[in-house]
């Protein structure tokens, strides 16, 4: 009985670190491929270094996509596409209602 009541405080810390750490992740993982998997061509996105483009055509052979950008078109990993930020973009403009008081 001395051992369990020992290695509760362990347990506890890996179901803590399960629930809080890696569950999040592993959610996060799934979305962004979901996400890459689902975009198509005339798709608004954003690279993770910040890069604002059109999604003008796809290639399966190089697994990248070509962006329309303002400066020309240029071909980037689809792994470096960002979800959040591509999100926050495409994200329908709220609309800003004075409130009533």
């Amino acid at each position: 009985m001395d051992q369990i009541g020992s290695l509760l405080p362990l347990v506890l810390i890996f179901v803590v670190l399960y629930f809080f750490m890696i569950r999040p992740q592993m959610k996060k993982q799934k979305q962004e491929k979901s996400f890459i998997e689902s975009i198509k061509r005339g798709d608004k996105v954003v690279t993770k270094s910040g890069l604002h483009g059109k999604v003008a055509d796809m290639s399966e052979k190089l697994d990248a996509i070509i962006l329309e950008t303002g400066s020309g078109k240029m071909t980037f990993d689809k792994s470096s596409l960002s979800y959040e930020l591509t999100q926050k973009i495409n994200a329908p403009a709220k609309e800003n209602k004075p409130s009533k008081k």
